[in-house]
């Protein structure tokens, strides 16, 4: 169990609660991450549309539009530092009338007053030759450049390595219960843990306003609404289907269904946005998938849906403001609120991380390690996707499990998986596995490779088979004989 006193606890270990650690870690701090679940990237960031925003739909001098363009210009950088994948793929808005051609001048002219780089209107000529399936009735795009795709798992997984390889700590199966003041400083209650800390940072995606409202003044209360997102996730054969993420002229529910390639090869379709009571709702419907098969066919012809390999819904941490609410609480000395993160909010992470960590290191009088006590670098899980045959040969020399391949779909070797499953924070299970290595995320779902996945595990962690989860306690994949 994680003990001690320490400077500063982030409660969630989603994209922002890991960009911040990963930040105050460049501090002579004792950081510890508490997360509800057995892993990170758990919540909203494990279920998205992994789009690197360019920066134009936010209203300018919102603290949305600035940590957004922020955040974009950082994540290119960060992703050659923490080696995970990133594409700027471009994007596109559509509009399918003329009627509908004065939202992209606002958009533009949003853009620029927002600092965004060579934004264009392109009208159709040059749209059917940059997407060759764009709708028979599109006339004009708004096409940024700067726009991207990103590896979600990733980017939030490499984070919480750093984190961890510069001294961040870790406490996962942790749902914070209570955080109450006792002279100087917090106590917050975490799963079993009682841990003291100079700061808090509530960092708790659509849980952020409970932990909000656990220290607040009833006239400064939160109210976080989760707003639902379903998906259709197609398989490779689809993946460039087209080859910008082109979106619809966003509405006040959001930027609508997207069709977008993704930077492992697929091509994805959604989301909805429909406002739910259950914080816990990720079921998809027929209805909702239904809604994203009609209305992507509006500004992409003859999506090809029949190859979609699996659906999936997330959850988005909509607040009435529709701005970040970022800073501390004025009622609550050294309580920092990260909340309302809803999109662009993983394109925002790192300009988050940067602007969080800076403002807990001021309030607390830190101090920057010395030179050198800071890696920012992280090594990355090998990739024999895009690995070429020597390359693939030399790691097999090195460590022939290499050449045993596990998951046949995704190319992932059994070396890989004994890999991710030792590293800080570890995989421990199904789930965190795929977040890592891609494995089971093919056109099989798991079918072949989860099996052997289990044995890895059993062998790799000295565990029993019914201690093996698909997403850690209540998932048991097995069960013992003649328990029901």
């Amino acid at each position: 169990m994680v003990q001690g006193l320490y400077d500063v606890i982030v409660i969630g270990a989603g994209v922002s609660g890991c960009a911040i650690a990963r930040e105050l870690a460049r501090y002579d701090a004792r950081v510890c991450v508490v997360e509800k679940e057995e892993d990170v990237c758990c919540g909203t960031s494990k279920a998205n549309s992994a789009i690197v925003h360019a920066g134009f739909d936010a209203q300018p001098g919102s603290l949305m539009a600035k940590l957004n363009v922020e955040g974009n210009r950082l994540m290119y950088e960060w992703a050659k530092e923490l080696n995970f994948g990133v594409i700027p793929v471009g994007s596109l808005v559509v509009c399918v009338s003329e009627d509908e051609r004065s939202g992209l001048d606002v958009l533009l002219e949003r853009g620029r007053a927002n600092g965004v780089p060579d934004l264009r209107i392109v009208e159709r000529d040059e749209l059917l030759q940059m997407e060759p399936h764009i709708s028979d009735e599109a006339v004009a795009a708004l096409y940024a450049p700067t726009g991207g795709i990103v590896d979600c798992f990733g980017l939030t997984i490499a984070l919480a390595e750093n984190a961890a390889a510069n001294g961040a700590k870790f406490l996962f199966d942790a749902p914070v219960s209570s955080v109450c003041r006792d002279g100087d400083v917090w106590v917050v209650q975490a799963g079993d843990a009682e841990l003291r800390t100079r700061a808090v940072v509530n960092a708790a995606g659509v849980y952020a306003d409970d932990i909000h409202n656990m220290v607040a003044a009833p006239d400064h209360r939160l109210r976080i609404v989760a707003r639902k997102g379903e998906y259709h996730l197609l398989d490779t054969t689809a993946g460039e289907y087209v080859h910008h993420t082109v979106f619809m002229l966003p509405s006040a529910m959001g930027k609508g269904v997207l069709v977008s390639p993704t930077v492992h090869g697929n091509l994805i379709v959604g989301p909805t946005a429909i406002d739910v009571d259950d914080k816990e709702a990720t079921n998809t419907t027929a209805e909702g998938l239904a809604e994203v098969a009609a209305k992507c066919s509006l500004t992409v012809k003859d999506v090809p849906l029949h190859e979609a390999i699996t659906s999936f819904a997330g959850l988005r941490a909509h607040q009435e403001a529709h701005d970040f609410v970022i800073g501390e609480l004025a009622e609550a000395p050294c309580f920092f609120d990260c909340a309302a993160i809803e999109s662009p909010g993983l394109t925002s992470a790192p300009a988050i991380g940067c602007m969080v960590s800076q403002q807990v290191a001021e309030r607390l009088g830190l101090a920057k390690k010395p030179d050198g006590a800071f890696d920012p670098t992280r090594p990355g899980v090998v990739n024999l996707v895009i690995a070429s045959f020597d390359e693939w040969d030399a790691l097999c020399k090195q460590d022939p499990a290499y050449g045993n391949v596990i998951c046949r779909c995704c190319r992932v070797s059994e070396a890989q998986i004994v890999d991710v499953i030792h590293r800080n924070p570890p995989a421990t299970s199904l789930d965190a596995i795929k977040r890592r290595t891609g494995a089971t995320m093919g056109r099989c779902q798991g079918g072949f490779c989860t099996p052997k996945i289990m044995g890895i595990l059993e062998r790799e962690l000295g565990i029993r088979p019914q201690g093996i989860t698909k997403a850690g306690k209540g998932s048991e994949l097995l069960v013992d004989e003649g328990r029901a």
